[in-house]
């Protein structure tokens, strides 16, 4: 028991460390020239192509193609901002169980102690991602609540033609001999013994 909290703690303030590590200097506070603002019309946006876009540019996308009006836009804000909330203490927990995980794989108890106690933290986590994705269902239909019929047809599009993306981008090569890939001589296929 004392082993498994002298683990936690260790682990506790080595994430305290890396958090304080990683935390930013303060800038230079010396006081800038004033900046005269000037009546610049805003620049769009511009998205970089795939493969990596912003999530901004993807939500500008996605508003454009479902052709939200601003009251929509302004709404599906807010429940994305309630989804959020809602999400967070979710999320924290989910957080804090793969950690215990950690601590349990560490810990020297024995090995069916040590099995026990992660066959309780997965049973846990299922728990946790069950919430996260019910959750996501009532926010996505309490998004889908706000769209009209033609609205919800292009979203129902754009959500075939994603997973028709992410089954292409995950797609698992068959199984059987693997091609060459060019690494060393490719020795051609051992030939039976010839008997005499």
């Amino acid at each position: 028991m004392k082993k498994t909290l002298l683990l936690a703690s260790l682990l506790a303030f080595s994430m305290t460390a890396v958090i304080a590590a990683e935390t930013p200097a303060p800038a230079n506070t010396t006081p800038a020239a004033p900046i005269q603002a000037e009546a610049q019309p805003a620049k769009p946006q511009v998205c970089p192509q795939k493969p990596h876009k912003k999530p901004d540019c993807k939500k500008a996308e996605f508003e454009k193609r479902l052709k939200l009006t601003e009251e929509q836009k302004t709404k599906a804000k807010e429940l994305r901002m309630k989804g959020h909330e809602e999400m967070k203490p979710i999320m924290e927990q989910i957080r804090a169980k793969h950690q215990e995980a950690e601590v349990v794989k560490l810990s020297r108890i024995s090995p069916e102690m040590q099995k026990e106690k992660l066959d309780k933290i997965h049973s846990e986590l299922r728990d946790l991602h069950k919430q996260a994705h019910e959750l996501r269902v009532k926010n996505m239909q309490e998004f889908e609540a706000l769209l009209t019929k033609k609205q919800k047809k292009e979203l129902e599009k754009m959500k075939q033609e994603g997973r028709k993306r992410f089954e292409q981008e995950h797609r698992r090569p068959p199984m059987g001999p693997r091609p060459h890939h060019g690494h060393g001589p490719q020795l051609p296929p051992p030939q039976p013994p010839v008997e005499k």
